[in-house]
């Protein structure tokens, strides 16, 4: 990283903030498997273009898919996972080009009405009680990549059928961490073919993943599925903290 980068890393608009939001995000993911876009992107919408979000998460995500994958593989269903990742790959160039065309206080709410929407079914109990077949994943798999290629929130469409449908912790955990982690390559794939990706925003994902590695490393050590429910309670405390966080309305 060189100097002139490094300093353009360190004038960031709310650097402080963005450090202890994706420390604190790292730690939900480390040990539910889940939750950094919805912990991260709300706060970093506040100070950042939606664009800049959507790549710095993407790229952070790295460091938490490089700390937690290698366990995840052992216990993930790997092959729905990739009929998922397959159809997220489809629609990602969708959701960033619909990105391009809104406003940023649109794409804010957006982001904060589909995190508020996921969060809310969860806490009130929502199930979805019919088998999971190749059509439903496929759908589930092509909302999660036009959702994340939108706004950066990868993982709330798939997230929500995996927790509703009353999989095991470990299940849903390690399905989503292999979901995300697929989603973090293609997204910033298409946002370098694109040209929406700068050595600025590279400079900062990699400076945040240090942290994100190091406390997704720390829930990695405090996740026992024993705890299922507290973690799932604990989880849904931060989201709702981060989402009321990041709505325009205190702007």
């Amino acid at each position: 990283m060189t100097p002139d980068i490094l300093t353009s890393v360190l004038a960031t608009p709310g650097l402080v903030w963005l450090v202890l939001t994706i420390s604190v995000a790292g730690i939900v993911r480390g040990f539910t498997g889940f939750g950094t876009a919805l912990i991260f992107v709300p706060v970093a919408n506040i100070f950042l273009p939606a664009a800049d979000v959507i790549a710095i998460t993407m790229l952070v995500g790295f460091g938490g898919s490089a700390a937690l994958l290698p366990r995840a593989l052992k216990v993930a269903e790997v092959k729905d996972v990739s009929i998922l990742g397959g159809a997220a790959i489809l629609t990602v160039p969708l959701g960033l080009w619909v990105m391009t065309q809104l406003p940023q206080d649109a794409i804010r709410w957006t982001a904060a009405v589909i995190a508020f929407a996921m969060l809310s079914a969860l806490v009130l109990g929502w199930r979805y009680r019919g088998r999971i077949d190749m059509k439903r994943l496929l759908g589930i798999g092509a909302a999660g990549g036009a959702i994340g290629g939108m706004t950066g929130l990868t993982g709330p469409a798939v997230i929500l059928f995996y927790l509703a449908n009353g999989s095991r912790a470990e299940i849903v955990r390690a399905n989503t961490i292999l979901f995300l982690a697929m989603l973090d390559v293609v997204i910033v794939a298409n946002m370098t073919i694109g040209g929406l990706i700068t050595w600025q925003m590279v400079a900062l994902g990699l400076f945040l993943a240090v942290p994100y590695f190091l406390t997704a490393r720390v829930g990695q050590g405090m996740f026992d599925p024993k705890y299922e429910k507290t973690y799932r309670t604990m989880a849904y405390l931060v989201i709702a903290l981060a989402v009321a966080t990041g709505l325009p309305i205190w702007d």
